[in-house]
């Protein structure tokens, strides 16, 4: 693989309401499927809750993004401890598409591509309500991943919290008004 391959960092407004990020992380796809579907691997990086890998099943998301890092970084005010949130599956592809509704902020695709003994792993969030919530859709997105990436290849994250101020900086700069 080489640069011109690799996925750029930061998320993008593929269409209005939509958007799309990419990482590419140490494979195989199988070894991936399960961070996204298992939640004692999920619940680090991103939120735990057990799913029913059924279509039509319904599941709750648990995050808890101050256990996602040591130290975790400054919580903004107005961001409780805990947040959950109800989804349900709307598609089941083992091991390489899962997608599911968020109560409220849309719809998420999850695909997984294998890349040689990488993994491409691309997010499409759909139906994002206006753009204060895809500034910070973005930024959490971009950070949970980057956590994702590092976990996956037995590195320590940033505080999460740190990086998902400076993130939503960076996407208030870069995404269209």
């Amino acid at each position: 693989m080489n640069d011109r391959d690799a996925p750029d960092a930061y998320g993008v407004v593929t269409k209005p309401a939509t958007l799309m990020i990419q990482r590419l992380l140490p494979g195989p796809v199988e070894r991936i499927w399960a961070y996204l579907t298992e939640s004692d691997l999920r619940r680090r990086w991103l939120a735990a809750g057990d799913m029913e890998l059924k279509v039509g099943a319904p599941f709750e998301f648990v995050w808890r993004n101050d256990e996602l890092t040591v130290p975790p970084g400054r919580r903004p005010s107005g961001f409780a401890q805990e947040h959950r949130m109800q989804s349900r599956l709307t598609e089941v592809e083992p091991p390489h598409r899962l997608s599911f509704t968020w109560s409220g902020t849309g719809e998420v695709t999850f695909a997984l591509e294998p890349r040689g003994e990488a993994v491409l792993l691309t997010i499409t969030h759909r139906q994002v309500a206006d753009r204060s919530t895809l500034l910070k859709v973005s930024a959490g997105w971009h950070v949970h991943l980057d956590i994702l990436v590092a976990r996956t290849s037995g590195e320590e994250p940033e505080p999460f919290w740190d990086g998902w101020h400076r993130l939503q900086q960076d996407y208030e700069r870069r995404l269209p008004a």
